[in-house]
């Protein structure tokens, strides 16, 4: 009976006419984008100003690839520079290869970098992206399967992943999907890390060394299943001490930052309220500036219709006056007539 497995693709690159369409940069590319995306979402969220965590992420994002390839090839060095291989593999990062504790440490580096330009402090800007870097891996670890790479020990297990690639040593068979495992690691630690955020409202960098954390102690366990070559330390492979090592760091940075500054920042970017104030103050002048303009133009309609009414009340004036004075002849007529006939009693009497 055939087992049911996650079948690998046959190839990893399309061509697009003479453009090669690589799964793994795909992968790369979108978890960066994701990063951002939910970063910046954070940032805002936190008091920032949209497109500061895009600004630092040009700077963190070449510097985690160059330190994550570093990473790679030096802990990885026979697979460059022994006998029989070709050096300039060292720089064909498309073929797959990324350490992400160099990629952390150098894309720390750059972020630093970014930031002191932005003038905003590293460690709010690190638990603002930490989840979506998570998430970045997440996506990111699915450019193994790709290539075919980076899978655990064989296994009969109904999501075992089939390798049908025979290059450097691989021999087809089902085997434990390890990329598939870290993927839905990373996806849980985001899930973690924005809980516990808005929960005990991390600050100070806290979140990320939760991140951190958590991400280590998925990696010790998925690291363990791995068959792929690595050095070994007391029977440990070198990615499984790292892990515990960083994990220790990140717990203990935990504990002493909580301790050292408790709560999270006020302000996260100096300057982003005052902005936000300033836009309102414009809309509001400009409001009144509009309010003032119909206000004035009220009071001219005002002006031309009582302009209207005086002007067409004038005619009616003289008629009015013209009454009057009809008013007066006649009660001076009879005021004479009255004279006239108290002259004639007079007389007669």
């Amino acid at each position: 009976m055939e087992l049911a497995f996650i079948p690998s693709p046959s190839r990893g690159v399309l061509h697009l006419g003479p453009i090669p369409l690589r799964g793994y940069a795909f992968c790369i590319i979108i978890g960066v984008f994701v990063a951002v995306w939910l970063g910046n979402r954070r940032w805002i969220a936190r008091g920032g100003r949209p497109g500061t965590v895009a600004d630092i992420a040009v700077w963190a994002v070449p510097f985690g690839l160059i330190g994550g390839r570093l990473y790679h090839v030096i802990t990885d060095y026979q697979l460059y520079f022994s006998e029989g291989r070709d050096w300039v593999d060292a720089f064909k990062i498309w073929e797959g290869g990324l350490g992400i504790w160099g990629a952390i440490a150098f894309g720390a580096v750059g972020a630093w970098i970014g930031a002191r330009r932005r003038g905003v402090p590293m460690p709010a800007y690190a638990d603002a992206v930490a989840p979506g870097i998570a998430l970045a891996q997440a996506i990111g670890r699915w450019g193994n399967w790709f290539n075919q790479e980076l899978y655990g020990k064989a296994t009969d297990l109904p999501w075992a992943v089939e390798i049908t690639s025979t290059a450097d040593g691989r021999v087809p068979g089902t085997y434990h999907p390890t990329f598939l495992y870290e993927s839905l690691w990373c996806i849980g630690v985001a899930l973690l890390v924005i809980w516990a955020d808005r929960r005990f409202k991390l600050g100070h960098g806290r979140a990320f060394a939760l991140y951190v954390a958590a991400y280590c102690a998925g990696r010790f366990w998925t690291e363990y299943l791995r068959v792929d070559d690595a050095h070994h330390i007391l029977g440990l492979r070198l990615n499984n001490w790292t892990a515990l090592f960083v994990f220790l760091l990140a717990v203990l940075y935990i504990v002493l930052s909580a301790r050292m500054r408790p709560g999270r920042e006020a302000v996260v970017e100096p300057g982003a309220e005052s902005a936000a104030g300033d836009t309102g103050s414009a809309a509001d002048k400009d409001a009144k500036d509009v309010k003032d303009s119909e206000n004035d133009a009220g009071d001219a309609d005002a002006a031309e219709k009582s302009d209207a009414s005086g002007a067409t009340a004038a005619p009616e004036d003289p008629s009015g006056a013209d009454e009057a004075d009809a008013a007066d002849d006649a009660k001076d007529a009879k005021d004479a007539e009255g004279v006239t006939n108290g002259a004639d009693s007079a007389k007669k009497g």
